[in-house]
């Protein structure tokens, strides 16, 4: 895992149960090779071809931390109802993903006085990105979830872009982690499900 200085915590009024999501959590995991091992897991299904190449998602800098977020989001969403180890494990694991954002700015040559600033920045994105799609898939509207990842995925463009695909992928990614058993995601094992293919015409 790549290391870089700590981000500042954020609070997360939206879960009150994680009272500092994107700072360091005081009480450490006792076996960061867990930690470790389901953070590389989450990063490679974040980086799987078929997503960029399926559904919709720009193959950039920005396009992978889209799908990175997701990826945390996703993983967060089903510790919410683990024991306290689960809980702990995701909280290392979104500290561990601004821990790779703040090591990525510093290796583009970023000063260290601007770097607080954007992590600032990207934290918050992260957390709009937590609340606006916990919302609509809390009420299982793959439509509205749509549109919001088209809001954040493409920004400028004047019509919303068809992120179905990828409401679709998450809806069917939180059916997937839920039905894992707790000893995966104590264990670190829990994986993100595959792109689906497209029907043959």
């Amino acid at each position: 895992m790549q290391q870089g200085q700590r981000p500042a915590s954020v609070k997360n009024e939206a879960f009150p149960e994680k009272t500092m999501i994107f700072g360091l959590f005081r009480k450490k995991n006792n076996n960061q090779a867990i930690v470790d091992r389901q953070y590389a897991v989450l990063t490679a299904g974040a980086r799987m071809p078929e997503i960029y190449e399926r559904l919709n998602v720009p193959d950039t800098v920005m396009g992978r931390f889209e799908m990175l977020s997701i990826a945390m989001i996703l993983f967060f969403r089903r510790t919410r109802s683990s024991a306290t180890s689960g809980q702990e494990i995701a909280q290392e694991i979104v500290d561990a993903f601004f821990q790779d954002i703040d090591y990525s700015i510093r290796e583009l040559g970023i000063g260290d006085n601007s770097v607080p600033k954007r992590m600032k920045k990207l934290a918050g994105m992260f957390y709009g990105r937590l609340e606006a799609y916990s919302k609509a898939m809390d009420t299982g509207d793959a439509e509205a979830l749509a549109l919001a990842l088209a809001r954040n995925i493409y920004p400028e463009s004047p019509v919303p872009a068809d992120m179905s695909g990828l409401a679709h992928w998450m809806m069917a990614a939180e059916a997937h982690l839920s039905a894992l058993a707790e000893e995966e995601i104590a264990t670190g094992s829990a994986t993100l499900p595959p792109v689906a293919r497209p029907p043959v015409a």
